[in-house]
């Protein structure tokens, strides 16, 4: 299970480091997709097999299916990070989610987002305006 929220930069040439706690976790690779919400989305390789054949299973016949499975497949990377826990984001992602400096890493258990910092905020302050209350209470009809 991926948990925490880590605050990193994006270098120069579009690397961060992987928090260590996540690196333990993510020790046999892992893959990086456009998420939704503007971020992106880290996966272990397991969780990406669950996820992959779950996207197989799909109906073909369904446009809103194909695009879905267009969405998070093409912009999938398999990665890796180097000797000093460095990540290389490629362009296109850094371009999808605006990550050009301060970057958050958040774990949603079955995956990690990445954030911009800025949107990051934007969106926590957008789940406390809601009220998290009602959202815990809406949580209920899905067994929370």
């Amino acid at each position: 299970m991926l948990l925490g929220e880590y605050a990193h930069t994006v270098d120069d040439k579009g690397r961060f480091i992987m928090p260590t706690k996540l690196r333990d976790a993510l020790h046999d690779g892992f893959i990086i997709t456009k998420g939704l919400d503007g971020c992106l989305y880290m996966y272990d390789i397991e969780q990406w097999h669950i996820l992959e054949e779950k996207l197989a299973a799909l109906p073909m016949s369904n446009r809103s299916a194909r695009d879905f499975v267009r969405f998070i497949v093409s912009g999938a990377t398999d990665n890796n990070y180097d000797k000093q826990g460095r990540v290389l984001l490629p362009t296109t992602l850094r371009e999808f989610a605006k990550l050009d400096k301060d970057i958050v890493i958040a774990g949603a258990g079955t995956h990690a987002e990445i954030w911009n910092a800025d949107e990051w905020k934007k969106k926590q302050q957008q789940i406390m305006d809601n009220g998290i209350d009602a959202l815990a209470e809406q949580m209920s009809d899905f067994g929370i």
